[in-house]
């Protein structure tokens, strides 16, 4: 995943207009296949820092071994010392059953929407139109294709 590592602060004329604190919403960009098929590599992301998280919910967290890098997860469940979080593919890893619970104040963001870009090859009527209908869209339980899998 593709972002600045530290919440943005307010610049100084964002203060000056009675703004206070950390810039509560940024853009991130997927890379890797662990969110597929919720989330695909090059997918870009509305994510908003702070947000309560609920079960279900997409979110983005410092890797609890290396935490200069930040992953996408869902938030399977919250348990004692933090949130139990899942790849929605389950074969590419990488997830709390790797690493266990992840503490609290690893958990940064909420995914709010997703953004999947126009590809090179979708430059035809059709491709134009089943990219416009699908490119933008909320991130949550209720519209995770591989949460309805998981219940088989």
């Amino acid at each position: 995943m593709r972002e600045v590592p530290e919440v943005p602060e307010l610049t100084q004329e964002q203060r000056g207009r009675g703004l206070s604190g950390r810039v509560p919403f940024q853009v991130v960009e997927v890379t890797g296949p662990s969110m597929v098929p919720t989330l695909h590599h090059g997918d870009w992301l509305l994510v908003q820092y702070g947000a309560t998280v609920r079960p279900g919910d997409a979110v983005i967290l410092r890797h609890p071994f290396q935490q200069d890098l930040l992953v996408v997860k869902r938030a399977a469940e919250r348990r004692r010392g933090g949130w139990w979080v899942l790849a929605d593919n389950i074969f590419a890893g990488g997830d709390s059953t790797d690493y266990g619970t992840v503490p609290e104040e690893l958990v940064l963001a909420r995914v709010r929407a997703r953004y999947r870009p126009l590809k090179k090859d979708q430059r035809s009527v059709w491709g134009v139109v089943t990219w416009a209908v699908s490119a933008l869209r909320p991130v949550s339980a209720a519209r995770s294709v591989s949460r309805r899998l998981r219940a088989r």
